[in-house]
């Protein structure tokens, strides 16, 4: 199969969206910064081989490649497309990760409210701009959440997109939540 690649910036300056005509991760999402954490997913290794290329985030039909700010990306872009056209055919896009970025909390409890909020308003949008988030605890009021993807280091997320979330869970859930950076 000729696997079609279209490439999409995001609103992080160091991050490209690299969408697929083919399943790069069936279930959940991953997300890789060093080869220790990756398994058996080759295709990861060899994007995160590439120079100055920190993370790759796996989600459904897209690869968002992240970089350190010193790489040009009409190159980088090239050399990502190159990779994942050599490694696209072996993929197994049914891989484990050895973190789940989101916990299975469920449909009942607090955190399963929280998380059915956060999969109708506030994922959609992140993961149209390449990224996600991970809710990694509830402590009485506060949520403690992890960016993903291109929002992992993304200028807009620390502020506005933190507020705006703390916005939505404020209507929608609990108008005392606060909701910070893991």
């Amino acid at each position: 199969m000729n696997h079609k690649i279209t490439v999409q910036p995001t609103p992080n300056p160091n991050a490209f969206k690299f969408v697929l005509n083919a399943v790069v991760k069936s279930k959940d999402s991953a997300v890789y910064k060093s080869g220790a954490d990756m398994g058996k997913n080759i295709l990861a290794a060899a994007i995160l081989k590439l120079p100055n290329v920190t993370e790759v985030y796996f989600a459904s039909h897209f690869i968002t490649v992240t970089q350190d700010g010193k790489a040009d990306w009409d190159v980088l872009e090239l050399k990502v497309k190159d990779v994942i056209a050599a490694n696209i055919a072996a993929h197994d896009p049914d891989f484990d990760t050895a973190v789940a970025l989101k916990p299975a909390f469920g449909p009942g409890g607090e955190l399963g409210r929280i998380e059915q909020i956060l999969d109708v308003n506030i994922r959609p949008a992140l993961q149209r701009d390449g990224g996600d988030l991970q809710v990694v605890s509830l402590d009485g009021k506060v949520l403690t959440i992890n960016y993903q993807g291109a929002c992992g280091c993304c200028p807009h997320a620390a502020m506005g997109t933190l507020y705006a979330i703390q916005n939505v869970l404020r209507d929608q859930y609990d108008p005392e939540i606060v909701v910070e950076m893991g």
